[in-house]
């Protein structure tokens, strides 16, 4: 049997070996150590502020918490798991270090208001890192895009050739999604910078606790001001993990483009060899392995989230064990999400490069200039419906005949309609029909200079 924990003098026995193993969470928890300590040096601080504790004994508390904040960087603090979980660890060595002085630590608190106070200083240290990642991404996806404003590249619905548009205008898409994750993130912050410490357990203390002290020490923005709410709340998990989940669907989708266009079909991308691998049978064979492992991670981080609402569902309130189970999905994603953006950057910026060549022929190979054929007619008055249906008969017979619209001869551009004129030609070339799409946010090369200047003034601030 194991030997009785803190709070086991209201029990006869210890736990059975098997049952604190599956009880202890201090395999996991033990990442949150520096905002255990961290968030305890403040209570430390509020105790002796109001009283509770002498200034004396505050400054034992203090000092003795740093020194298991640098034996853990030394790796002489390595808990086991006899201490359960990281705060019965701190607790543990720092009575060891200062004597009974250790003992006054835990007064006028919980572990509940303790678990949440230190998730969430580690939350929202994550989420700023997070969000430096991805004005990195953003960043290098904008240095991409100024190199290829007039590089055009086949544009897509429904996986089929649509129209074409400027490369830089394509990748822009990314940038805007990355400005969302980033705008969405400084909004999920906001509702991880509460502080629950001195909820207590989950209906406050009897002691004269100052809750807005610590929070001032901490940096939060406010307090809870629910007690009951302050213990049991996993909102802000739960948003994180969905803006998570957000950002791992734009680097899917980005990963599924890269993936296709390095294939053979599309050869858009060459792959370089810092960024993917080969076949240990076909010696041919250049691997995506960035992309598609970025593409098979999503679904870790979506599981994370699916299972926080599931664990959420059915608590009642206030504070229930599931809730340890939130700490290893949050974990789990915030280190998918980080390595994900960070090799994507790398991909983007090292890893591939693209074939001009290849797509200047691609966006020369198809009927993806029909829509400017329609939009010439209705121009010179053809209302656009009866356009549409004539420039559909076109490329029907254009395809019987195995020609391309510009492979036309203007007599038969004119049998089609009176309304065509030789100035039909430079109208569907793929540059001009990229050029003239002139609307705010459209592909056309005016705005998309215009748009790059825009995420160059969102990326100066910050």
């Amino acid at each position: 049997m194991t030997k009785k924990q803190t709070w086991s003098q209201r029990f006869e026995s210890a736990l059975h070996p098997a049952i604190a193993r599956f009880n202890a969470s201090i395999g996991f928890d033990i990442e949150l150590i520096e905002y255990d300590i961290t968030g305890s040096q403040a209570h430390a601080k509020m105790l002796a502020h109001t009283g509770i504790i002498s200034h004396e004994e505050g400054e034992i508390l203090f000092t003795g918490l740093e020194q298991i904040r640098q034996e853990y960087h030394q790796g002489q603090f390595q808990p086991g798991i006899d201490s359960e979980d990281v705060h019965f660890a701190v607790e543990k060595r720092l009575t060891e270090i200062v004597g009974d002085v250790g003992k006054k630590l835990h007064t006028a608190r919980s572990r509940n208001d303790q678990v949440g106070t230190d998730t969430r200083l580690y939350l929202r240290d994550q989420i700023q890192q997070i969000r430096q990642q991805l004005r990195e991404f953003q960043g290098v996806i904008l240095d991409i895009a100024e190199k290829n404003v007039e590089t055009l590249i086949p544009g897509y619905t429904h996986l089929q050739r649509a129209q074409p548009v400027s490369l830089a205008h394509h990748l822009l898409a990314y940038f805007q999604m990355a400005q969302r994750d980033w705008e969405r993130l400084a909004d999920v912050y906001s509702r991880v910078n509460i502080s629950p410490l001195g909820c207590g357990a989950l209906a406050g203390t009897t002691f004269p606790i100052d809750r807005h002290y610590t929070a001032n020490l901490l940096h939060f923005d406010h307090v809870y001001a629910n007690s009951l709410d302050g213990v049991s709340d996993r909102d802000f998990a739960i948003e994180f993990l969905c803006a998570a989940s957000i950002i791992m669907v734009h680097l899917s989708r980005l990963s599924e483009e890269v993936i296709l266009w390095a294939s053979e079909e599309f050869r858009f991308v060459t792959l370089k060899d810092s960024c993917a691998t080969g076949s240990s049978i076909m010696p041919q064979k250049k691997n995506p392995d960035v992309p598609e492992l970025v593409r098979g991670k999503t679904g870790r981080v979506f599981g994370h989230l699916q299972a926080m609402l599931v664990i959420m569902k059915g608590l009642p309130l206030a504070y229930n064990k599931d809730l340890q189970e939130d700490k290893e999905g949050i974990f789990d994603s915030v280190n998918t999400v980080k390595a994900c953006l960070e090799a994507m950057t790398i991909l983007l910026q090292e890893g591939l490069e693209f074939r001009h060549q290849r797509l200047a022929t691609a966006v020369t190979e198809d009927f993806a200039n029909a829509t400017d054929v329609a939009d010439y007619l209705a121009a010179r008055g053809v209302p656009f419906r009866e356009a549409y249906n004539i420039v559909g008969k076109v490329v029907k017979t254009s395809i019987a005949a195995d020609k391309l619209l510009k492979d036309l001869q203007l007599e038969e551009w004119q049998e089609i309609h009176p309304a065509f004129a030789a100035d039909i030609y430079e109208a569907i070339a793929p540059r001009q029909v990229v050029a003239a799409r002139n609307s705010y946010g459209g592909t056309g090369f005016v705005q998309v200079r215009e748009a790059i200047i825009n995420a160059r003034t969102q990326l100066s601030g910050k």
